[in-house]
């Protein structure tokens, strides 16, 4: 019986180890010599080790190979090597035209190319400094290039040539919350409130269609509100040759110098995030505090952009989509039955432009509302920077309509170390309810990234509008209001939720505009900064404002390491309302994972202590339980491979009990295959990873691993769009029957994009085996083996000793050397229950016997080669 866990750690190293004192001295020369007497083979006349016979080089054929372009990973591809026409006896990389249209070369690189084999292949001699080189022992293609060739590029971004449109496909994504509340007096009300995406897929097209809805039943089973609604129909796709996004349908207004507003036509956008990362601006950020575990509900214009929920406690939402601009309408629902609201409006960057450049925004349409479709005329607007020189930029940009226009002008200048300052006036000009309407608005904005502390961002802008102006929103609101807020028929004004509410108040009349963003961490304090003001002022309403300020400090004391204290201040007001309040949180690591946290709380006029513990089950649950004088709850948080899903469970004074449950995931279905899979950002770009029919392989992204399906695929969501993402095989989770022999893989995605990539993975029993073709002999040491697949899953040791692995039953496996495909193997169609512990006795049939038989084991797409077939 053999020791075949001997032999499985010893047979590859020895093997290796071989090879190199064979060819240790011969690197460098043209053929290598090998002296086999220092092979412990019991027969040195049955050797095959033609593919190492030559240092670097690569016997003539089609590889699939990642290339490395100056260290920086291209996305992975069939690499052709041909002998060149001076060399029969050598070979070299064929460098395609659609390989090195992927490197980014300028075009003064592109015209000094010649190619060689009838033009199919560069001639790396033709860009002096250029280097090629193959290896196949780690499937990688390596070019050196000078960076004087090279287009812009930046780390995890790749130039335009690189972008991966993707596959066909459909989508749906979703966002549901489900709550349930009792209350001794009003009995139990139960709610169901989401939004998401329906999307297809087709080129470099991207069709969506958003909806949100929410429906409500009270105790004695009549529905109360119900509402669902598609809040947009739209399509959109990249242009990479400008750098712009195309988009055609229902969209929202998304202007550096105007205010955002809903329309239906088509825009024509400069796409920042199609430039490098240093180059693009940033998203806004929410920061508030929960009182309890709540539900947070961001929207503008009535559209739902984000809901989730959030355990008790200060918040802050990061990822919000950085073309997300002008006000925002934060909603935050208590499970104790409460409700805070509040606005956030959206600071921008400087409008500066890369030197010798221009940006431009222009969109076409007619403006319509999500609760009562089309209103006012056609309408055209357009806007553009330039970028004069190293310092300047000159923007403007102008929009009219049949009773309405608006001119825009304004220069930005880069301060360097000091940050950057722009200044712009806007004029108005509107006719609407038999009177003219005339005034300016002047901006001044400025911005500094602090590198230094980790790219944190410092904000501060001013707006000061007259009397008479109205931006394009403001006007359509007067068109279909009146000047006095006063809707015919009396209804009043929409609120954010499409409800009437009896409120007569002016349109327009905005005075002036704070905005204050400052984020700044000190590194040698372990301390953290963030703060925020808005403030809004009219000419004949009250005044809103909201401002935050959070601190936060790490410190030691005594044997107690990274205790942490917080403290969180804010306060709004909108107009006769107003909402004060305060966290200070002192926290302190617990366990391994753990951590309690004490809180005081001061909101609503009320006082609340509490305490909290938060930790962690695994990589993919966490919980956190709080206590308080008032009340207890229970938060839950699961990431699952299907959907991400939050638990929230409290209890309150008075018989107050409420219980929520939210998910968040999508189905995303391609020719290629289907799964389920969690996502945070609906109707976003993703990757379809195929593990080639293996299911629960464990597949990396970004977080949590997410393990491949029955069929062996895979959704990694949330990819982020022009900029390079790997995905890898998780090792250490492989299932003990897998193996990945091929385990990363890279690519750069347009937005929106279903990408598609296979991993080599290999599923089935390992075990030593002993070949014996017909006669008796054995195959030469050297020799490989494969499955159906084309995949390796041997080397044949001496006498025939193979460590195989992926043995499936009944499946079959080639045995090739010299070149060539030269027998079959069948393995055992009934495999040992309690797994292979005794070496398989394998006989090794001829090629030309396979395909002479009745039924042909020829491999599925593969052609056999029946010359010198085994004997």
């Amino acid at each position: 019986m053999w020791n075949t866990s001997k032999v499985r750690n010893t047979f590859r190293p020895s093997f290796l180890g071989g090879l190199m004192t064979l060819a240790g001295t011969a690197f460098g020369a043209g053929d290598i010599e090998f002296n086999t007497d220092v092979l412990d083979l019991s027969d040195r006349t049955n050797i095959d080790l033609s593919r190492f016979a030559r240092s670097g080089f690569i016997l003539p054929g089609t590889y699939s190979m990642v290339v490395q372009l100056n260290g920086q990973a291209v996305p992975e591809q069939s690499v052709a090597f041909y002998a060149p026409d001076d060399d029969p006896k050598g070979s070299q990389a064929c460098l395609s035209a659609s390989l090195v249209e992927q490197l980014g070369l300028k075009a003064a690189a592109v015209a000094k190319f010649t190619w060689w084999k009838d033009g199919e292949c560069l001639n790396p001699q033709s860009l002096p400094g250029m280097e090629v080189s193959g290896d196949l022992a780690t499937s990688t293609l390596s070019i050196s290039l000078p960076h004087a060739y090279l287009e812009y590029s930046a780390i995890n971004w790749d130039p335009p040539a690189r972008w991966d449109e993707g596959v066909a496909g459909l989508l749906v994504d979703y966002n549901l919350t489900a709550q349930s509340n009792y209350q001794r007096n009003n009995g139990t009300r139960n709610n169901l409130s989401g939004n998401g995406t329906v999307g297809a897929n087709a080129g470099a097209w991207r069709v969506r269609a958003d909806w949100q809805g929410r429906v409500e039943r009270a105790n004695e089973g009549a529905y109360g509100n119900q509402k669902l609604e598609w809040s947009r129909f739209y399509a959109y796709r990249a242009i990479p040759a400008l750098k712009a996004r195309l988009v055609v349908g229902e969209d929202y207004l998304y202007s550096d110098l105007f205010d955002s507003f809903r329309f239906t036509g088509a825009s024509l956008n400069s796409d920042q995030s199609q430039l490098p990362p240093n180059l693009r601006g940033y998203a806004p950020e929410v920061v508030g505090v929960a009182k309890t575990n709540a539900k947070v509900i961001i929207s503008q214009k009535g559209r739902v952009l984000y809901e989730t929920l959030v355990a008790a406690g200060p918040f802050r939402i990061q990822d919000l989509h950085d073309a997300v601009t002008g006000s925002l309408d934060v909603r935050v629902e208590e499970q104790d039955g409460s409700v805070h609201s509040f606005k956030v409006d959206t600071a921008g960057v400087p409008y500066l432009t890369r030197p010798g450049q221009v940006r431009y925004k222009l969109a076409a349409g007619r403006p319509s509302n999500l609760h009562y479709g089309a209103e006012g005329n056609v309408f055209g607007t357009g806007e553009f920077s330039w970028g004069v020189s190293n310092g300047w930029s000159l923007f403007g940009g102008g929009m009219t309509d049949n009773n309405y226009r608006a001119l825009s002008v304004g220069a930005g200048r880069d301060l360097l170390a000091f940050g950057a300052v722009s200044v712009d006036v806007t004029q108005s000009h509107a006719q609407l309810w038999g009177d003219t309407l005339t005034g300016k608005s002047y901006r001044l904005q400025y911005s500094k990234n602090f590198e230094e502390y980790d790219s944190q961002v410092t904000f501060a802008g001013y707006r000061f509008s007259e009397k008479n102006f109205l931006s394009m929103s403001e006007y359509l609101d007067a068109r279909h209001y009146g000047l006095n807020g006063e809707r015919a028929g009396g209804r009043g004004m929409l609120n954010e939720h499409g409800e009437y509410v009896e409120s007569w108040k002016p349109i327009g009349g905005s005075k002036a505009l704070y905005t204050v963003t400052v984020n700044k961490q000190f590194r040698d304090l372990g301390a953290t900064v963030y703060a925020s003001y808005n403030k809004q002022t009219y000419w004949s309403r009250p005044d809103t404002q909201r401002w935050n300020l959070s601190l936060s400090r790490y410190f030691n004391v005594g044997s107690v390491k990274n205790m942490s204290l917080s403290l969180n201040l804010y306060r709004s007001q909108e107009y006769q309302h107003q909402d004060n309040g305060m966290a200070l949180t002192v926290s302190l690591p617990l366990g391994r994972t753990g951590t309690l946290a004490l809180d005081a709380n001061r909101g609503g006029g009320n006082n609340t202590f509490s305490s909290r513990y938060s930790d962690r089950i695994d990589e993919r649950n966490s919980y956190q339980l709080s206590a308080s004088n008032r009340s207890a709850s229970a938060y839950l948080s699961h990431m699952g491979d299907q959907a991400d899903i939050d638990l929230s469970a409290s209890t309150q004074e008075g018989d107050y009990r409420t219980l929520s449950v939210s998910a968040r995931g999508g189905g995303t279905l391609t020719a290629q295959g289907a799964a389920l899979h969690r996502t945070g950002s609906t109707g976003g770009t993703r990757l379809m990873v195929d593990t080639g029919g293996v299911p629960d392989v464990p597949v990396r992204g970004y977080g949590s691993p997410t393990r491949s399906n029955a069929f062996g695929k895979a959704v990694i969501s949330d990819i982020s769009s022009y900029q390079r993402t790997a995905a890898s095989v998780d090792l250490e989770r492989l299932p003990s029957n897998v193996e990945a022999t091929q385990s990363v893989t890279q690519l750069t995605l347009t937005e929106g994009a279903i990408g598609y990539r296979s991993l080599d993975v290999i599923a089935g029993a390992k075990a030593m085996a002993v070949l014996r073709l017909g006669d008796g002999t054995a195959p030469p040491f050297g020799a490989t083996v494969k499955n159906v697949r084309q995949q390796d899953t041997g080397i044949v040791n001496d006498d025939g000793n193979v460590y195989l692995s992926g043995i499936q039953a009944g499946e079959l496996m080639i045995v090739s050397w010299g070149g060539r495909e030269r027998c079959i193997l069948t393995l055992p169609a009934v495999l040992p229950a309690d797994g292979l512990t005794d070496a398989l006795q394998l006989g090794c049939r001829p090629v030309a016997a396979e395909q002479s038989s009745p039924e042909p084991a020829a491999l599925p797409g593969k052609h056999l080669d029946t010359e010198n077939s085994a004997t």
